[in-house]
């Protein structure tokens, strides 16, 4: 049996005819940049989330850069985040020459600990003024501690800028009440990126925000600062949303609440059949995601299992057998080789370093069959039984 990781045809079936009558409405209305599609899906995003405003923007990574350059970060400056995440999330940090400061995740969830951040700020006193920005990522598509984190954040006066580009829909249980991602710091960014639970035609991305000024500072941001056409008050860049990726998304919008079910049902099914398979690694068991709020709060962009030994291994025999699988992410930020100027070494972050070296992604999209999850389940038993 073929199994892939991810299985956009699948999804494509469903909803072909409405996306090629869109796309085709965007191609003959020969408004390609910007435009009433954009502004629409704006307009829906924002509901969705429950953000004041949101700004189609080009990228994930471009949401996150737009939002630096929106806070003035620069050289001589630093923006935390932690070393675990996909690249653009230090990227954007260095593309705008600050510094990336990194401390650990949480070994559970892979997110942001807010006991490590804590720490940070109080022993680097003098380095405190020079943060622009505290950055957590909402990895996997479940939310960092949000409460503990903004908390730290506003008692250094440091703003928020999440990372929710796996996250779109995913919820938090605040003290101030349930919240969804990208609405608890001054902005929220999200990818399009195709493999994502609402994916794109392409590239795209967009900020959310509850604060006014913000958000006109970054739709001037993503026209080359402009209010208005060869009037510049900023300097910007050309970050803007194509329309065919708006009508694109504004079909598949509808769609995404099921989407997000699918996947906690199946996420829910491998729980139950791995807690019951008996497999047993050497010293010590197969870790299943953790949950730490609610399963309907998750919206598992990835399903990441965690083994003590032989992960690369195991990830060869799957792949041999026909079984997508992935590693996200093999390599912490301070292990890479253009981070090296930063001073950090192996050591530094263990939770990161050992979540590199542990974790594995398996098949968890929508239109996965209980029949396909069994044998992903009999394939990582059979790998350990050897």
């Amino acid at each position: 049996m073929k199994v892939p990781l991810l299985d956009l045809k699948a999804q494509f079936k469903i909803i072909e005819q409405e996306l090629k009558k869109a796309v085709n409405e965007t191609l003959e209305s020969t408004q390609y940049i910007l435009g009433p599609r954009v502004e629409e899906l704006e307009k829906k995003i924002a509901d969705y989330v429950g953000a004041r405003y949101a700004i189609g923007v080009s990228s994930g990574t471009d949401a996150l850069l737009l939002c630096l350059m929106g806070l003035n970060a620069g050289p001589g400056d630093l923006v935390i985040t932690t070393p675990y995440s996909f690249f653009a999330t230090a990227g954007v940090i260095a593309r705008v020459h600050a510094n990336p400061v990194f401390v650990d995740i949480d070994p559970r969830t892979y997110n942001m600990n807010p006991d490590k951040l804590f720490s940070w700020l109080k022993k680097n006193s003098k380095r405190r003024s020079r943060v622009k920005a505290i950055m957590p990522v909402h990895l996997y598509g479940q939310c960092a501690d949000m409460d503990a984190i903004c908390e730290i954040a506003g008692e250094y006066q440091i703003p928020v800028i999440e990372d929710a580009a796996q996250a779109i829909g995913s919820q938090y249980p605040s003290k101030t009440g349930v919240k969804k991602a990208g609405t608890m710091g001054l902005a929220g960014c999200f990818s399009f990126f195709p493999s994502k639970n609402l994916g794109g035609i392409g590239d795209g991305g967009i900020v959310t925000t509850n604060d006014e000024g913000f958000a006109d500072k970054i739709r001037k941001l993503r026209t080359h600062g402009a209010e208005r056409v060869y009037y510049h008050t900023l300097v910007g860049g050309n970050f803007r949303l194509d329309a065919i990726q708006a009508a694109a998304l504004v079909v598949k919008l509808p769609y995404l609440d099921q989407w997000h079910e699918m996947r906690r049902k199946n996420a829910a099914y491998y729980d139950e059949n791995f807690k019951h398979s008996k497999i047993r690694i050497p010293h010590s068991a197969l870790h299943i995601p953790f949950i730490a709020y609610k399963r309907e709060y998750h919206i598992y962009n990835q399903y990441v299992i965690s083994v003590s030994e032989k992960r690369d291994e195991l990830r060869e025999f799957l792949q041999t057998g026909e079984i997508g699988c992935a590693v996200y992410y093999p390599v912490p930020f301070h292990e890479q080789e253009c981070f090296k100027y930063l001073g950090y070494k192996t050591g530094d972050f263990p939770k990161s370093e050992y979540a590199s070296k542990h974790t594995l992604a398996l098949p968890i999209y929508p239109e996965l069959t209980s029949e396909m999850q069994d044998f992903v389940i009999g394939k990582i038993k059979e790998f350990y039984s050897k």
